[in-house]
């Protein structure tokens, strides 16, 4: 197995860990816009890894991480690593969100593979595929 990489789940699968195991986080790492406008999964915590209006990679983001986790969201003081679930549009930008979380030494780091929207079809449209919303699991917009 890859240690240098989140563990991928299914929409699905993420969701069940969600329910499963309340220590777990589901962090949204798209941009600002995407978190509110096309809108996220229920009880998502918004973290971005690049967003407007440099488009730069977030250079706090594995410290608001490690503050996400030691402010007591998901953090009980009997495990050094509390689940860090990452979702983003298609999975890309959270899998390397989460390379990075690994290299500065989480040890419980997963990827939604399919992200929220999923795989663009053949008309370049998302969410007619795969993805969190189209699996019919909770989400919400502003």
């Amino acid at each position: 197995m890859d240690n240098t990489s989140p563990i991928g789940l299914t929409p699905g699968k993420a969701f069940e860990l969600l329910q499963e195991n309340p220590r777990a986080v589901l962090v949204d790492v798209r941009s600002s816009m995407e978190f509110l406008f096309v809108g996220h999964p229920v009880g998502a915590v918004h973290i971005p890894w690049i967003d407007e209006p440099e488009w730069d990679i977030n250079p706090e983001f594995v410290t608001d991480i490690r503050k996400l986790l030691l402010g007591g969201v998901s953090h009980d003081g009997s495990h050094a690593s509390a689940p860090v679930i990452l979702i983003c549009r298609s999975g890309k930008r959270s899998l390397e969100a989460g390379k990075l979380l690994i290299e500065a030494g989480l040890t419980d780091v997963y990827n939604v593979d399919e992200g929220f929207e999923g795989d663009l079809n053949d008309k370049h449209q998302r969410s007619t595929i795969n993805g969190w919303r189209f699996r019919g699991l909770p989400w919400e917009q502003c």
